[in-house]
């Protein structure tokens, strides 16, 4: 018999787990742009511009590499996709390899026949290789562009690298492997920093193969110098490489009077030359280990030479140019987040620090400077005004571990915090109004009738009289524990490992849970029975069981190496905890973020698939006592194949599988094809930014419409950049000045109203940008007599808004000439539209949304995406708009916003959004074989919404033909089991009836109740205890379900209300406890038989 090729047959399974998961990333990935940030790194990396910060060019070039293989634009979403799906794929392979090699060093001393052992090693190394691949976390990535495809992929090759340094570490040549590492460090700082935590479990590494005795003292050292080492790469050789750059940058430029980035090439000179001259000397003097680490660093470094794409392409004037990190002291702060709200790990500020007010001892504290190229004077300049320019946090509510510091997210901080305790301070007791003020509140509480937004808005608005107690260190660490490491990565752990509730967010409710599909166990976990589910938590397809196998699986593999290799355990276990909890501490989660954040956390899971293939051997090796069988590693291994990763695809493939959805891009196509030529268009965040970006840059789709993020609008760099040409897009109109909105400058405006009058708006922007001393806030104050002595200089030296009411002149010439109003609505066109500028200040982005308005005069059309409600996201015009699809489009016609439903806005052109819904592309919705995410059918309620109202406004003008096609469209693309959200579905209920389309009217009311009905039924199946906990959604099935019904009763006959009725109140019935009266004759009025009254007992 042949001898067994071992290295030949780890060949073949290695790259067959590779082309197994590739197959199946390729058939489920995305065939196009998707939401949240994969449309900004599409479109980045085909064209090589420069996303968000902290950057990852070197993801970005290697998709520019990817897209060249697109043969048009649309395939270009396509082709980065899947470099997603193929830095996957090798992730895949090259943990195969890994687990080989930890598994032949666990069981290199053993004297069994090597043929079943090798046999068994391969098993084990296939099962887990394939159980990480199709784990939900890791296949999330595999299949759309972002960072975390890739980031895996560079940990999973560092780790292999370790592994094999380790064990070539006493060979001539062995620290090759170091060197590689090292170089793969750097890499990973163009894409992500998550391959940075493998160093920890390295240097474990290194410890155990070069210290035999192993102690407490010496173990937790190692520890220590491996996350000092971590803390070395990550927080000082990158950031002071930079650091380096832009010192000379300056020096050399300001001081010495070199040309712009001059001093970037003396750095760059005088490094390699350092570099050099370093590797050359400790060469010759025999200094190994120097020269070694010298090496490291300058592969590092070398690495780390991927960020140079971000000042060369900002320097280029790309369309997207982030930050715009055009010079190395602009690089810097790029990569220090300098951006972004500072966070604090060890200590700082509470979420209560936000109700404080200025720290008595140290108010202010000072900013960093802001450097600019000052063209004239061929130097930079610093544009702020830095000196105590930031305000500093309140040392009274400053604590050791701040988990709870967001003042962004206080209400939810105070699930764990409670209602914070406070007191009225002792200068303001004796004020009666106030005390009474603050006993009828804390009257309140004491009743239930506050709840955490209502505290909250108290103490925002009263922190000044009162003193409020922070929380506690012990809720600080509770907070830490239950939901930080409890909520936010026990979590998705068990999500990969034993199963998923659905796909809807997790706000400690019915959704987001990890469950197993064992139905007592489930029920245990979820404090609620898991016994007549309703169809909609049946059928999600997220929801996703695995029955703890793989879980068990991975535990056994873990205890088998605590026994067998604690040296090894300890390395993976650390490894374990830096890339998932030590993640969570580090990033300080608050609650809720906008989306799950399990996709962070992969590092860890790949970690515990590891254990998985350790547990395939440890079977193995287990029943080998029992029988010496050839066919025993074979058999343990299809067996565990099957119950592992068999289970995980055939779970898991129905949620994943991307391959046919395009709803991101035809809702970017539905926004851009809606405005009118050379538009104007403000977004809001990410979902209703990047798509409309990817469709202007990569397809080039209606580039003549200027999209303006108003999230963005507030920082420099971008309205520079808004006002230049892109593609046939024109500038934004606009007469500021850069001086007058550079960093630092009108951040904010205070209001200080002195006058009641109303200003036409160019005066009001000529006042508020005026360096007139009287524009200033120290000249009002001065008036008004008070002490400016204690003042800050930014504060005096500020612009003020003298009054809240503002007037925009409407040129009709100009609307009629221009189309933004068509010639039949010219009577209704308003001479003037007045606004009031509500809240406290106005901020940048929206003096710059004024700017524009002021300066546009009605020429280019401005239309707003709806991405949220507030009045200012609308310059608090939103009486004068009209919805054109899915866009409100600004119009000089006042249509005022009915108070009892705030969310219907605007006018309707109906003949002109017919126009529009009739030519939509869908992106498949609606069809039954595509998974339809939570993010497509939330959009299903700004779609039905509008629809509904377009159905309306056709009715009204008697196109009943035209009403009907919309409703039948709706109901073909957004389904009713596909989409839910089933209140929006009670406009159409009507519209059926009011389009005498009685049956469809019927079968939509039909399948809508069966909802409720399915609901209900669950609920009343619960125990009291469950059903006090869940009173509200009870309540709230009761009133739509009856919401439902209402509508029925305005259309229907007697016979079918009656008989509707009776079951609305069989089901309401379910909860009151009361017996169904014997049934009564039938009288001619049908009124009274909802319980009304029975509905508000159950609160």
């Amino acid at each position: 018999m042949a001898e067994f090729n071992f290295k030949k047959w780890n060949l073949i399974l290695g790259w067959l787990a590779f082309l197994i998961a590739f197959i199946t990333y390729s058939l489920t990935v995305e065939p196009t742009v998707s939401f949240w940030d994969a449309g900004e790194y599409i479109l980045t990396s085909s064209k090589l511009q420069v996303g968000h910060p902290p950057g990852a060019p070197f993801f970005q070039m290697m998709g520019a590499f990817f897209s060249v293989f697109a043969s048009e634009p649309s395939q270009i979403g396509l082709m980065i996709n899947m470099m997603s799906a193929t830095a996957s794929a090798f992730t895949i392979l090259f943990m195969f390899w890994s687990i080989v090699l930890l598994i032949k060093q666990v069981v290199k001393s053993d004297t069994e026949p090597p043929k079943n052992k090798n046999l068994a090693i391969l098993g084990a190394a296939f099962v887990g290789s394939l159980s990480f691949a199709f784990t939900d976390s890791f296949w999330f990535n595999a299949v759309e562009t972002e960072v975390y495809a890739m980031a895996t992929f560079i940990l999973a090759v560092m780790f292999y690298l370790g592994l094999r340094w380790e064990k070539d570490m006493f060979t001539t040549r062995g620290n090759k492997w170091l060197i590689l590492i090292s170089f793969v460090v750097g890499l990973s700082f163009g894409v992500h920093f998550m391959g940075l935590l493998t160093i920890p479990a390295i240097s474990l590494i290194y410890f155990f193969k070069n210290y035999k005795t192993v102690t407490l003292k010496n173990f937790i050292l190692a520890n220590v110098a491996g996350v000092a080492i971590l803390l070395f790469v990550f927080k000082l050789l990158a950031p002071n490489i930079l650091r380096y750059f832009s010192v000379l940058e300056i020096f050399f430029v300001n001081a010495v009077g070199l040309p712009f980035n001059s001093g970037s090439v003396i750095a760059f000179i005088l490094l390699v030359g350092f570099i050099y001259w370093g590797l050359n000397y400790t060469r010759k003097k025999g200094y190994i280990r120097l020269n070694t680490g010298l090496l490291c660093i300058t592969f590092i470094v070398v690495g780390f030479s991927s960020w140079l794409m971000l000042p060369i392409r900002a320097n280029a004037n790309v369309t997207v140019n982030e930050n715009n990190p055009s010079s190395a002291r602009e690089l810097l702060a790029y990569y220090n987040l300098e951006q972004y709200p500072k966070t604090h790990l060890f200590y700082g500020p509470q979420f209560t620090d936000q109700y404080a007010g200025l720290d008595e001892n140290q108010p202010y504290v000072d900013d960093k400077p802001k450097y600019e190229k000052d063209e004239t004077a061929g130097k930079y300049v610093i544009v702020n005004d830095y000196k105590n320019g930031v305000q500093n946090y309140n040392s009274e509510h400053a604590s050791f571990l701040p988990r709870m510091w967001s003042a962004e997210h206080a209400e939810n901080y105070m699930i764990y915090a409670g209602f914070l305790e406070f007191s009225i301070k002792p200068e303001y007791q004796m004020q009666n109004d106030l005390r009474s003020l603050v006993s009828s509140f804390k009257d309140s509480v004491d009743k239930g009738e506050v709840d955490y937004e209502d505290y909250n808005t108290f103490l925002k608005k009263h922190g000044r009289y009162i003193d409020i107690q922070k929380p506690s260190l012990i809720k600080n660490i509770y907070y830490l524990f239950d939901y930080q490491i409890g909520y936010m990565y026990w979590r998705y752990f068990m999500w990969n490992f034993t199963g998923r509730q659905d796909d809807v967010q997790g706000r400690f409710d019915l959704h987001g849970n990890w469950i197993s599909g064992i139905t007592a166990v489930d029920s245990y976990v979820l404090d609620v029975s898991q016994d007549n589910l309703p169809s909609d938590v049946l059928n999600n397809r997220a929801r996703n069981t695995y029955f703890f196998l793989p879980l068990l699986l991975g535990l056994i593999g873990l205890f088998f190496l605590y026994n067998r290799d604690k040296k090894l355990f300890w390395t993976m276990l650390v490894f374990f905890l830096f890339t998932g909890i030590a993640i969570q501490v580090y990033t300080n989660v608050r609650p809720f973020e906008p989306r799950e954040r399990d996709y962070s956390l992969v590092g860890s899971f790949y970690v515990f698939a590891l254990w998985i293939g350790f547990g395939v051997f440890a079977i193995y090796e287990k029943l080998s006592s029992y029988t010496k069988s050839s066919l025993l590693a074979p058999v343990v291994s299809l067996l565990c194949l099957i119950a592992v990763p068999g289970v995980l695809i055939s779970q898991n493939w129905d949620d994943h599988d991307r391959s046919k959805r395009k709803t991101a891009n035809a809702m970017a196509l539905q926004y851009l094809e809606a405005c009118d030529p050379n538009a104007i268009i403000f977004t809001i965040g990410d979902n209703d930014t990047f798509p409309l970006w990817y469709a202007q840059e990569i397809e080039g789709i209606r580039r003549d419409v200027r999209v303006v993020c108003t999230s963005l609008l507030s920082v420099d760099w971008y309205i520079d950049q808004m006002k230049r040409k892109a593609y046939d897009s024109d500038p934004i109109p606009s007469k500021l000045t850069h001086d007058q909105y550079k960093w630092g400058t009108r951040d904010y405006i205070i209001k200080e109203v002195v006058t009641e009058d109303t200003l036409r708006i160019d005066q009001f922007l000529d006042f508020i940008t005026s360096d007139d001393p009287r524009t200033k806030y120290k000249y009002i104050l001065d008036e008004q007599g008070y002490d400016t002595s204690g003042q800050r200089r930014q504060d005096l030296n500020a612009n003020y808004l003298p009054t809240e009411y503002v007037r925009i002149p409407v040129d009709k010439a100009s609307v009629l000439r221009n189309g933004i109003v068509k010639a039949k609505d010219s009577a209704q066109i308003v001479p003037y539209i007045d606004i009031k500028i509500k809240g406290a200040a106005l901020y940048k982005n929206r003096l710059l949304m004024l700017d524009i308005i002021a300066n546009n005069n009605w020429e280019r059309p401005i239309y707003f995406t709806g991405g949220a409600f507030g009045d200012e996201d609308y310059i608090w015009m939103k009486d004068y708009l009209q919805l054109d699809g899915l866009v409100y489009k600004l119009v000089p016609i006042r249509t005022a916003v009915a108070k009892n439903n705030p969310f219907d806005m605007g006018r309707i052109d109906a003949d002109k959004m017919y126009e529009m819904v009739t030519n939509w592309d869908w992106g498949n919705n609606g069809d039954p074989t595509m998974y339809h995410d939570i993010e497509t059918r939330k959009n299903s309620v700004t779609y039905r919404g509008n629809l509904a109202r377009l159905i309306e406004a056709l009715i009204q003008n008697g196109d009943l033909e035209k009403a009907e096609e919309i409703a039948d469209l709706a109901m073909e693309k957004m389904p009713v089991n596909l989409f839910g959200f089933y209140t929006l579905l009670e406009p159409y209920i009507g519209a059926y009836y009011e389009l005498e389309a009685t049956e469809k009217a019927r079968d939509l009311y039909t399948e809508v109740s069966s909802k409720y009905q399915e609901s209900l039924r669950y609920y009343s199946s619960l125990s009291e205890y469950n059903q006090s906990t869940y009173i509200q959604n009870i309540y709230n099935d009761i009133e739509r379900y009856r919401s439902l019904v209402d509508v029925t009763a305005l259309y229907e006959t007697d016979d079918y209300i009656k008989s509707e009725m009776k079951k609305f109140n069989e089901y309401l019935r379910l909860f009151t406890g009361e017996e169904e009266e014997e049934e009564e004759e039938e009288e001619d009025q049908i009124d009274g038989q909802i319980e009304d009254e029975n509905i508000d007992d159950l609160l």
